[in-house]
């Protein structure tokens, strides 16, 4: 899925990495924060952060002497934080972010791994959203992001699948042009009618959130 160029964000997490490179990456433009043992996948894909944020309990041994040399090269590179903490490192991540204006977070390995941590990021992606930002949970052919009071378009280029989940007790939601069109439908938090909708072939399909807000989850496969 193509995310339009603003002031974007890089974030790349500690969880599965399922790509090999990062589609539209501009090194020049694009600002990457490494979350803890995200450090690691961006050793693996030759990218340089420009910010390394964590209580680093989830970084590999071998890259500790690297983090080390460059918090005392470079300690405004360097956000250490506490283990004990209410915030996750991926959460205090998207808040620095937030306070230098950026709009666009682009996250990666923000899924897989450990299932709290996938529902964590999820809700992270909410917290965004309540925050005038859009974030976009990345692997190779999966999206994951938050709507609330908007609509949401797919191009018509798209395929497979897409499910959306209602992140409040109640969200009341339109769908049109897909396979299972929905008109001003309340959907809950605790019956999964949302799931395993389908693009249709030449058909812009659209997800309007009239009240409430839903997680939208497209499968490209």
């Amino acid at each position: 899925m193509q995310v339009k160029r603003e002031k974007r964000c890089i974030v790349m997490g500690a969880g599965e990495l399922a790509v090999t490179k990062l589609e539209g990456f501009d090194a020049k433009k694009d600002t990457v924060i490494a979350v803890d043992g995200g450090l690691g996948h961006c050793v693996a894909l030759g990218i340089k952060p420009d910010m390394i944020i964590g209580d680093f309990d989830s970084v590999d041994k071998g890259l500790a002497a690297s983090i080390e040399e460059t918090e005392r090269r470079f300690p405004d590179k360097i956000l250490r934080l506490t283990p004990e903490k209410d915030d996750t490192d991926m959460l205090a991540a998207l808040k620095w972010g937030l306070a230098r204006d950026f709009h666009t977070f682009l996250i990666y390995a923000g899924m897989g791994g450990r299932l709290d941590h996938t529902l964590a990021n999820i809700q992270c992606l909410l917290f965004l959203k309540n925050n005038g930002a859009e974030g976009y949970l990345l692997e190779d052919k999966c999206c994951i992001m938050a709507a609330s009071g908007e609509t949401k378009q797919f191009s018509a280029s798209l395929f497979g699948r897409l499910s959306l989940f209602s992140l409040e007790k109640e969200s009341v939601v339109s769908i049109t042009n897909m396979k299972y069109p929905l008109s001003s439908y309340t959907v809950t938090n605790d019956f999964p009618i949302g799931i395993s909708n389908e693009f249709l072939p030449g058909k812009e399909g659209a997800v309007t959130v009239h009240s409430g807000a839903v997680a939208i989850l497209i499968s490209l496969d």
